[in-house]
């Protein structure tokens, strides 16, 4: 359902207008004055916006200016429902950003017609954001999967392809030379078993960069206060897990987003926040699961956008291709709040996770 606001001072206006629009289906709310307007946008996407101009303490061109200036508004359409017909008023409702005119008192097949037009073609235009976005976010993809592909192959060539070749020519040594004293034999297989080892590591490694066991054997509940343990091994910042007792079982690709988000975040933290704390909360609400990530760093200046190639950037296209969304803020005692979160689906089971 399409939202409308309709800000206009006169309340008689403002009923009329709701009479005129309220059999089109249309979500419609209702500003008594510019401030208001501006109060209700904070928390408010409209479709359209009806804006009366001759307003008390601040008019409607303003109104429209501060709208512009906003940048999660600034593509908002708006009409304006003016009295004034000349042209010095019609060149400065167009200069403050103003999308159509409508002239007061309003004809009723006048304003349906207009605002059906407007908000099909801001439906459109939104369509077509969307589908560049998504282009977008494709290449993106594609790109990380190969940079990801090249990483791997250079570190199976370049890495595990060099120490086999080092074992396998230790080896073929000791082919040649099976006269070799007892203790040099020993140690020269010590040594060999050792390079076999650090291979195996590396291997192991690999394969959970790829794909993190703990997730299937363990599930999402695990597999976070693993790796957040040995993170803290790792670099020695503390961190402090809260997780609902009540985690339901999540899909799979729940679970492997909000763990992806949960390595790529804790990097971040690790290379730019500065922090000496981090804490990381997993709680369910009725509409969605959360993963929160704070620390207590110097805030968000400035985070590094393409860790490992994804970064918060990919963090948020992973979040989107499931529906999920990204939302990074200050922490108003310092440090970064990093929140992801996904829609609870109507399949998903309350059965809590292993422990």
């Amino acid at each position: 359902m399409s939202k409308i606001l309709i800000v206009d001072d006169d309340p008689t206006a403002r009923e009329t207008m709701v009479a005129l629009l309220e059999s089109e289906n249309y979500e419609l709310d209702l500003a008594t004055d510019g401030i208001h307007a501006l109060q209700l946008l904070e928390n408010l996407q409209p479709d359209l916006i009806l804006l009366d101009v001759m307003m008390p303490g601040m008019d409607g061109f303003e109104v429209c200016r501060r709208i512009r200036a906003t940048p999660q508004l600034a593509e908002v359409p708006i009409i304006l429902l003016t009295a004034l017909d000349d042209r010095a008023s019609l060149m400065q409702g167009i200069e403050s950003g103003a999308d159509d005119f409508l002239h007061k008192p309003v004809d009723r097949q006048e304003i349906v017609a207009r605002v059906r037009t407007i908000i099909r073609l801001n439906r459109y235009r939104t369509l077509l954001e969307q589908r560049e976005n998504l282009k977008d976010m494709a290449d993106r993809l594609v790109t990380a999967q190969e940079q990801e592909r090249l990483r791997i192959s250079r570190e199976l060539h370049d890495d595990l392809g060099q120490a086999l070749t080092t074992h396998m020519l230790a080896l073929r040594n000791f082919q040649n030379d099976l006269a070799l004293p007892v203790t040099e034999l020993f140690a020269g297989l010590q040594a060999l078993y050792d390079q076999s080892h650090e291979i195996a590591i590396k291997i192991r490694r690999l394969a959970q960069d790829l794909r993190p066991p703990i997730l299937d054997a363990l599930g999402l509940r695990q597999a976070v206060q693993t790796y957040c343990g040995k993170f803290t091994e790792r670099t020695q910042l503390p961190v402090i897990v809260e997780i609902e007792q009540d985690l339901p079982a999540l899909p799979d690709v729940y679970n492997v987003t909000l763990y992806r988000v949960l390595q790529e975040a804790l990097t971040n933290v690790a290379k730019h926040a500065q922090a000496s704390r981090v804490w990381v909360d997993l709680s369910v609400d009725e509409d969605s699961i959360n993963l929160v990530i704070q620390d207590n760093g110097h805030g968000r200046s400035p985070r590094d956008n393409h860790t490992n190639g994804i970064g918060l950037t990919g963090m948020n296209e992973r979040l989107s291709l499931v529906g999920g969304k990204l939302l990074l803020r200050s922490a108003s005692e310092g440090g970064t709040i990093l929140t992801a979160s996904l829609p609870m689906r109507t399949n998903t089971s309350h059965e809590s996770e292993t422990a």
